[in-house]
């Protein structure tokens, strides 16, 4: 069984190289929304996939950690990045061009890391991310399923290489989040528990 969560937000930024001149030159933003998708052959002790609620706290921060902030490429002009982070309190810089498809990858391996981190408090069993959808806009989007999220074809992302702005993270319930999650230590959802 698939069940699906969506979270919303806004973000700017720029898609350096794509054939759109207006694109790959210009700041601009979109009203993203992020669908994701979990799957398990199981449903657990309340007869549910994965409670809803266990989303709304650390996949609902980090997805949320690009609304009203800019995207940022790592590979983009050092000049253009220090300008940004300089003139915009709430940023994150990736290690790949900030596009629906790297957005999906990006997504999915920072939820992937969430659920790997998480405690299962009431008998989930082989709950696995089936995949990302993230639409940029009414009419298109970009899903993005494990083998994309990994695939060095696409360009490798490292999770470390993630850096998000201080006030991105002082937002966040666990200011140590991030941290945490790259130790992958394990996390059990304090509304939940």
């Amino acid at each position: 069984m698939i069940i699906r969560k969506l979270f919303k937000f806004e973000n700017a930024h720029i898609v350096r190289n794509c054939s759109t001149q207006r694109c790959s030159e210009n700041i601009h933003g979109h009203s993203y929304k992020v669908e994701i998708l979990l799957e398990s052959n199981y449903l657990d002790d309340g007869q549910m996939v994965y409670d809803f609620g266990l989303m709304k706290l650390t996949i609902k921060e980090l997805i949320e950690a690009f609304d009203h902030s800019i995207a940022l490429w790592s590979g983009d002009d050092e000049n253009y990045l220090l300008e940004m982070k300089k003139n915009s309190s709430r940023w994150v810089e990736l290690p790949v061009s900030p596009s629906a498809e790297q957005f999906s990858r990006v997504i999915f391996l920072m939820v992937e890391q969430v659920l790997a981190c998480t405690g299962m408090v009431n008998g989930e069993r082989e709950v696995r991310l089936h995949s990302v959808i993230v639409h940029e806009t009414d009419t298109g989007y970009a899903q993005g399923f494990k083998e994309d999220a990994y695939s060095g074809l696409m360009g490798n992302i490292k999770l470390e290489k993630i850096k998000f702005s201080k006030q991105v993270q002082s937002e966040w319930t666990d200011g140590e989040l991030w941290v945490k999650l790259l130790k992958k230590e394990k996390m059990i959802n304090p509304n939940m528990v």
